[in-house]
């Protein structure tokens, strides 16, 4: 499936719109590196969401940028703050992309599609409110998962609701309503949701990379950012 559906979301790039307000002519963005490489995150500021999200927005001021962007296919240190990810092989390969950015940031949808479920997914390190939308593109059905919302957004919505291009239907959250993290998009594709409802692992063993990646492919064609 991954296949089929990543060339057909690369061959509509170009239609596809913003999911984050971005003035190309005027702002910037900047790429956000987690991995081990990275030595100004230590265990004690990844830990400390306070600490963390100071550390972002520092990042965003020095670098001149409304966003930090990346993530997909990142190996990542951040999941050592939560138990959520702990196991004989712990999960840190990230399935998604995050947008990293102001708390209230409007986020739209690159195409339009149907409100397939949502939930607020309350666990530190775990994606808070979160909302996943169903759509179809030359037939093919997908869905993309939006993580870290404004648990506000949930009392707005409904499942089979359907969500026009371009329409704003959520917001970066704050920490208290996001999963205890620095205010941020998590955006990810899944190609088949199975049987879940309003969640789905943004994060993997690497040994079962080759199935969630499959599933998960690249995300950046429907972003429309740098």
């Amino acid at each position: 499936m991954e296949p089929e559906l990543s060339n057909i979301l690369w061959k509509h790039q170009v239609e596809f719109h913003p999911v984050v307000p971005f003035d190309r002519l005027n702002e910037r963005v900047v790429e956000m590196n987690f991995t081990a490489s990275n030595l100004e995150l230590s265990t004690e500021l990844i830990a400390d969401t306070g600490r963390f999200s100071s550390w972002i927005e520092h990042h965003l001021v020095e670098n001149k940028a409304r966003y930090g962007v990346g993530g997909y296919r990142e190996k990542r240190i951040l999941y050592k703050r939560s138990s959520l990810f702990e196991d004989k092989e712990p999960r840190c390969l990230h399935l998604g992309i995050d947008i990293w950015g102001a708390a209230g940031t409007p986020v739209m949808t690159p195409l339009g599609g149907m409100v397939h479920s949502f939930a607020f997914n309350d666990h530190f390190g775990d994606y808070g409110a979160t909302i996943i939308l169903q759509h179809q593109l030359e037939t093919i059905n997908f869905f993309t998962l939006y993580g870290h919302l404004a648990l506000d957004d949930l009392g707005h919505i409904r499942e089979g609701q359907f969500i026009t291009r371009g329409e704003t239907f959520a917001h970066f959250g704050k920490p208290e309503e996001n999963g205890q993290w620095p205010p941020h998009l998590h955006f990810q594709v899944i190609a088949d949701m199975g049987i879940l409802q309003g969640d789905y692992p943004g994060v993997c063993k690497i040994s079962e990379a080759a199935h969630y990646l499959s599933n998960s492919p690249d995300p950046s064609p429907l972003l429309t950012l740098p």
